[in-house]
């Protein structure tokens, strides 16, 4: 019994819990590359996020001020 038997349950092949079981720092690696990745990500959103200019920014609107405009026309047609 290893320390990576239960990923027979999830649907791993016995092959792969054998190198798993040999080699644990092979999962070690794809955790550490999956978090960096994620990091990554999160990264490029913040700076998207942080230069986006003013108006591109979605606005809270009012819920009086939307309504009440009879005239204004839908978002596709501006």
């Amino acid at each position: 019994m290893g320390q990576f038997d239960w990923f027979l349950k999830i649907g791993a092949t016995p092959q792969a819990v054998a190198v798993l079981n040999d080699q644990p720092i092979l999962f070690t690696i794809l955790l550490i590359v999956l978090v960096a990745v994620i990091l990554q990500c999160v990264l490029i959103w913040y700076i998207h996020y942080a230069t986006m200019k003013p108006e591109q920014r979605k606005k809270k609107g009012d819920k009086k001020g939307a309504a009440a405009k009879p005239g204004a026309k839908p978002p596709a047609q501006r």
